[in-house]
């Protein structure tokens, strides 16, 4: 699920600063096993109490939503791309009802009443603990596939007593409502609407959230490097992986302890420089920067100091576009992370999908994929530790020893070839180890 949701005002919506880094995303149909289905969170209102490094000085537009064609202008922005076969659910809440979260489900396809009805119990118990009152509702697609899951969920509203202001079906540009009868101002063949030249969308746009063409632009915006690129990228982590390797050697030949200790610390040294840069407005460029960062990371203790500062979604997102295979759970997860924290629970989809590609069980992915599908608001995006405490509880717990993966001479695996995660046994030789993963 990924969710919108916007500032408040008088049914307004306040759109937040677009961050330096790439946009939002969202997965795939409601699963088939048990469990509930997994919606796009959008971008948030609460955007202002949760994050920690500096804003963008943006000067931001009220967008007063009164109408149908308000809000349709308004729902790419706040999505993050223009919805296709997809449900999107917009709440309200308060005194004054102001836009308070948004969220969207693929549509099933085949139609049927057992998958509607999923989509609609799981959205209204999502709104329900957010305390919403008041709901709109959009069907992006044919009627074949909309109707079954407006029906659901105008029933599910009904029984949790949530006022349904507009339920529509969008498609060619035009929209239909499912509550409104009266053929002067609903006629049978829809009300036309023009996206391009709605002021909502126009204001959005200049405040920088402007709206992709579909989820897999938004994607694409992570895809990992290919060719030319992903060769020299791999040498980089080849050099990264020898010098992690040298502090190790290093560590043991001083004595006992965690032959892991230098690599560990030298690699919190470069996550804190690297959060500075991009916390200053900079970004790095540098192959063998982006490489030790990805090889560091891997490590828990680096990770979980890189966890507990928040850092810079663009930083993340610049780790994941050149990590591969096991290098690429660890960022994955941290940019999902600081994207729901910043409400672009697109993008933290897409980050999830990343990382559990490249490993299913990676824990923290999993956490926060169960996060994302309970509707869990940004505000709540706070590690309660310090990166002192981070470190405190590491010393405390040192696990035993264990040698840092070295990276093969393979290349970039082909189509439907998969790197061997650390620790993972290969033919003809013992199984290399790393710090517990997930």
């Amino acid at each position: 699920m990924e969710t919108a949701q916007p500032s408040h005002d008088d049914n307004s919506v306040v759109p937040p600063p677009a961050d330096p880094g790439p946009p939002p995303a969202d997965p795939g149909p409601p699963r088939a096993d048990p469990g509930p289905p997994r919606a796009d969170l959008g971008r948030p209102s609460e955007r202002g109490d949760t994050s920690p490094w500096p804003q963008q000085d943006v000067t931001l537009p009220r967008v007063r939503v009164s109408g149908p064609t308000d809000m349709l202008a308004v729902v790419p922005h706040l999505l993050g791309f223009h919805p296709q076969l997809s449900f999107v659910v917009i709440g309200a809440g308060g005194p004054r009802q102001r836009l308070e979260i948004g969220f969207r489900y693929n549509l099933p396809d085949p139609p049927g009443a057992e998958a509607a009805a999923e989509i609609a119990d799981h959205a209204v118990a999502v709104l329900a603990q957010r305390g919403i009152t008041t709901v709109i509702a959009i069907g992006y697609g044919p009627g074949r596939l909309v109707t079954p899951v407006a029906d659901a969920f105008a029933a599910a509203a009904r029984r949790r007593r949530l006022h349904l202001r507009e339920l529509l079906r969008v498609e060619n540009s035009r929209y239909w409502s499912y509550l409104c009868a009266n053929p002067a101002c609903c006629p049978a063949d829809g009300t036309v609407f023009d996206y391009p030249s709605h002021p909502a969308a126009a204001a959005m746009t200049v405040a920088g959230l402007a709206a992709y063409p579909d989820r897999d632009a938004v994607a694409a915006t992570l895809a990992p490097l290919t060719g030319a690129a992903a060769r020299s990228m791999d040498q980089a982590i080849e050099r990264a992986c020898a010098r992690a390797q040298a502090l190790m050697d290093r560590a043991r030949r001083k004595g006992p302890g965690n032959p892991l200790r230098l690599a560990i610390s030298q690699g919190r040294r470069a996550v804190r420089d690297a959060i500075g840069v991009y916390r200053g407005g900079g970004r790095i460029t540098d192959e063998d920067t982006f490489a030790w960062l990805a090889v560091s990371l891997i490590h828990l203790a680096v990770r979980d100091d890189a966890w507990a500062r928040m850092a810079h979604l663009a930083l993340w997102a610049d780790i994941v576009r050149r990590a591969d295979g096991p290098w690429v759970p660890a960022p994955a997860s941290l940019l999902a992370f600081t994207a729901w924290q910043a409400g672009d629970g697109t993008l933290a989809n897409i980050a999830l999908d990343r990382a559990l590609a490249a490993d299913p069980g990676y824990s923290m992915a999993l956490l926060l994929r169960d996060v994302l599908a309970a509707g869990v608001p940004p505000s709540q995006a706070r590690l309660p530790m310090t990166p002192e405490e981070v470190a405190e509880s590491y010393a405390l717990a040192e696990a035993p020893a264990s040698p840092v993966p070295r990276q093969s001479r393979q290349r970039r695996p082909g189509p439907g070839k998969r790197r061997r995660a650390p620790g993972k046994r290969r033919p003809g030789g013992a199984p290399r180890q790393a710090d517990p993963g997930g």
